[in-house]
C-alpha cells in the first residue's frame, strides 16, 4: 500500500460561495488556537483487548490530514473521504479522492459555517442528481444548533460550488440516499424534556431543490422520522443516533454512540415511521456505535466500535448474532492495526475503515497521535 503523497495546496479546486464573510477555512483558522486531543479526558489507562483479525494499511496521512472520517462511493468507482481534522481543527477540513491505491485533493476551500469560521464535513452520499451531499459536524465549535446538510455540484466527476441545503442540525452526523430522500441522523437532537436525545431527520431532493431548509431545534420538526435518548455511562458520553443505513426490506438502522443500542426502523408505504424497536443481539454485546453499513446481498451491518477499537459484524438474517472481524488494543495505527475506526464503507469484497483517533473518556485508544491512518480489511 502506498502513504500518501504529500498534496500541494495551490491548486484550489472549488468555486466558493459568494459572501461577505471569509469563504473558506484557511481565511478563517487562526494558527494560534490549536485544538488538541486531551489525554487527561481520554483515561491514563485502557482495560487489556483481545486482538482479532488483521486489518491492514491502506494510507498514512500527513499532519494537514488528521481526522478521516466519512466515506462515500461516487458513480466512476472511486471513494470519497470526508476529513473535518477535529484533533487537530487549526487545519482547515478537506475532501479527499481515493482512486486505485492513491489518495489525493479532491474539494479543498469548503466553505464555513459564518459565526463559527469552521468547516467539518463527516458522512457523505451521492444522490440521485448525481451531487455530493455531506452532513457537516459544528457541535465541537458551537453547541447553537450550527451544523448544517452541504450539497457539492458535481460536473463530470468534479466539485464545483458547495451550498447549504438544510441548517439548524445540532449534531450532523451520518448521510444516506434512498430513491429520492436524504435521511440524516442529528447526535444531539435534544428536546425540552430530554437532553440526551438525537433523532433521523428526512427531506426529499424535491424539497431541497427549493431552497435552505430551516430546522425548527428542540421540536419535533416535520422532518424528524424518529428519536431517540442516550443512557450516560462512564464514558460520559450522551451522542446518540451516529451510523446509518437499511437493509435488503428497506428497514433503517443506527446505533448510538454513546450507549451502543443498536436500533431498527420500519417504514410505512408513504415513508413514514411504522415501528422503531431495539435490537436483541446474540452474543457480544456492543457498548458503542459509531459508522456502520450493511450488505444488502447478505444483511450484514459492518459497524465501528469505536469504544472497545473494533469493527463488529450483526448478521441480520441470523438472530442479530454479533461477531468481531477485527479488534486491536491501544494502537497509533502503525500498520494499519486499528486506531478508533469511525466509519465503514464495502466495495465489492474489500472494507474500508477510517481511523478517526479521536477518544474519548474509557476508551481503549487512550490519545489522538500520528501517524493518522486508514485501514483496510478484505473479506472472504
Amino acid at each position: 500500500m502506498r502513504n500518501l503523497i504529500p498534496v500541494l495546496l495551490s491548486g484550489a479546486l472549488l468555486a466558493s460561495c459568494q459572501s461577505n464573510d471569509p469563504k473558506t477555512e484557511r481565511e478563517a483558522v487562526n494558527k494560534e488556537a490549536v485544538v488538541k486531543a486531551d489525554a487527561d479526558s481520554a483515561g491514563a489507562s485502557a482495560p487489556a483487548v483481545p486482538t482479532i483479525g488483521s486489518p491492514k494499511l491502506l494510507f498514512t496521512l500527513d499532519d494537514a490530514h488528521n481526522t478521516p472520517d466519512g466515506l462515500a462511493l461516487a458513480p466512476n468507482g472511486h471513494l470519497i473521504l470526508s476529513v473535518p481534522n477535529l484533533a487537530d481543527n487549526s487545519q482547515p477540513a478537506s475532501l479527499m479522492e481515493i482512486v486505485n491505491d492513491s489518495l489525493q485533493l479532491f474539494a479543498t476551500n469548503l466553505p464555513v459555517e459564518p459565526t463559527t469560521k469552521k468547516a467539518a464535513p463527516m458522512d457523505l452520499a451521492f444522490g440521485p442528481d448525481g451531487n455530493l451531499y455531506y452532513a457537516e459536524n459544528q457541535y465541537e465549535n458551537s453547541k447553537d444548533f450550527k451544523s448544517r446538510l452541504m450539497k457539492v455540484q458535481m460536473k463530470n466527476g468534479k466539485p464545483g460550488a458547495i451550498t447549504t441545503v438544510v441548517d439548524n442540525f445540532a449534531l450532523a452526523n451520518a448521510v444516506v440516499w434512498k430513491g429520492n430522500t436524504i435521511y440524516v441522523t442529528d447526535s444531539q437532537w435534544d428536546m425540552p424534556d430530554n437532553d440526551k436525545g438525537s433523532a433521523v431527520l428526512r427531506f426529499t431532493l424535491a424539497e431541497l431543490n427549493k431552497g435552505v431548509v430551516h430546522l425548527k431545534p428542540k421540536t419535533k420538526d416535520p422532518h424528524v422520522l424518529a428519536t431517540f435518548s442516550t443512557t450516560v455511562n462512564e464514558t460520559g458520553v450522551d451522542n446518540g443516533a451516529d451510523g446509518l443505513d437499511y437493509d435488503s426490506k428497506g428497514n433503517f438502522y443506527t446505533g448510538s454512540f454513546g450507549d451502543g443500542r443498536l436500533y431498527k426502523m420500519t417504514l410505512k408505504a408513504d415513508g413514514s415511521l411504522a415501528k422503531q424497536e431495539i435490537l436483541t443481539l446474540q452474543g457480544k454485546q456492543i457498548p458503542c456505535v459509531d459508522g456502520l453499513i450493511i450488505d444488502r446481498s447478505t444483511d450484514k451491518l459492518y459497524l465501528c466500535n469505536s469504544r472497545e477499537n473494533a469493527i463488529e459484524v450483526v448478521d441480520l438474517r441470523n438472530n442479530n448474532a454479533v461477531t468481531t472481524l477485527a479488534q486491536n488494543g491501544d494502537t497509533d495505527g502503525t500498520g494499519g492495526l486499528l486506531d478508533q475506526p469511525a466509519e465503514v464503507l464495502l466495495k465489492g469484497k474489500r472494507l474500508y475503515i477510517s481511523d478517526f483517533d479521536k477518544p474519548e473518556k474509557k476508551f481503549v485508544n487512550s490519545k489522538s497521535d500520528a501517524p493518522h491512518t486508514m485501514s483496510v480489511i478484505d473479506l472472504p
